[in-house]
């Protein structure tokens, strides 16, 4: 697997993937890799023949009291994953890199970006959504994969893709899941033990509400009673508009977000 750092010898090595009729895969991440991220690999790799991964902390998705300056960063061991997954190269930029000095531009996608994770992260899909768009137009994939645990993200980014005509198939892959049922995230790693054993709570009344056997209040309800510190939203919203479901033949997500201690979990489900 190759590592490079520049733009310049991104597009040069995908310019001679191109011209020997190869097709591109991209997997963007923030490292801190798990077995939800090496999914996403192994999904690009299976629909593509070069799969570019990168590995990107990107400063604008972070509020000024969030975790940017403690997220799980090991290079090297992120390196070793990517390359065992299958991707061919790993894009590790600086961010004087992505953000050079004189960087003006800011993408923002209005109505899916505004609401669940956009009234409490404001800034979040602004810097999501200017940063996959560098991406996309620095490497020019024929196919990129996104996490569905992430599915608001996911929603802006296919909503970004076609509003602005990127040439590039989105393709979600599926929640990677522990044991207990909790979704695999990078900031799993700052729970406690105690906290660990309660984190499966937000899974489990997130899969009855999909049931039909809570309501989404209740469920809010139950997660205070496990322990967890506050409860930001659990929502049933319709799957590609994430407002309200209003008509109750079209597709439908329950998405949930709650505090335990400090660290911030996010997960969903879809509904028959």
């Amino acid at each position: 697997m190759q590592i490079v750092r520049t733009i310049a010898d991104l597009r040069r090595c995908v310019a001679q993937w191109r011209a020997e009729g190869m097709s591109v895969g991209l997997v963007p991440t923030m490292g801190g890799l798990h077995a939800g991220h090496l999914s996403l690999v192994h999904e690009a790799d299976n629909r593509t023949e070069r799969v570019v991964a990168t590995l990107f902390v990107n400063p604008t998705q972070f509020a000024p009291n969030e975790d940017f300056d403690s997220y799980p960063r090991d290079e090297a061991a992120d390196a070793a994953m990517f390359e065992d997954a299958g991707a061919a190269l790993m894009f590790a930029p600086t961010p004087d890199v992505m953000y050079p000095d004189g960087h003006a531009t800011k993408v923002i996608v209005e109505e899916l970006g505004a609401v669940l994770e956009g009234e409490f992260r404001p800034q979040f899909f602004v810097g999501v959504a200017t940063i996959v768009t560098k991406l996309l137009l620095q490497s020019l994939p024929d196919v990129a994969v996104f996490g569905e645990k992430d599915y608001q993200q996911l929603c802006v980014i296919r909503t970004m893709v076609r509003d602005l005509d990127i040439p590039v198939e989105i393709v979600g892959g599926e929640t990677v899941r522990e044991a207990d049922g909790l979704a695999m995230s990078s900031r799993n790693a700052y729970l406690s033990p105690q906290q660990r054993a309660i984190a499966p709570a937000l899974y489990d009344n997130l899969r009855r509400v999909a049931a039909g056997e809570l309501t989404a209040k209740a469920a809010s309800a139950n997660l205070s009673d496990a322990g967890f510190l506050s409860v930001d939203y659990i929502s049933v919203c319709d799957s590609e508009t994430l407002q309200p479901v209003t008509d109750p033949r079209r597709s439908a997500r329950v998405l949930g977000a709650a505090w335990l201690g400090k660290t911030r979990l996010i997960d969903n489900l879809a509904i028959d």
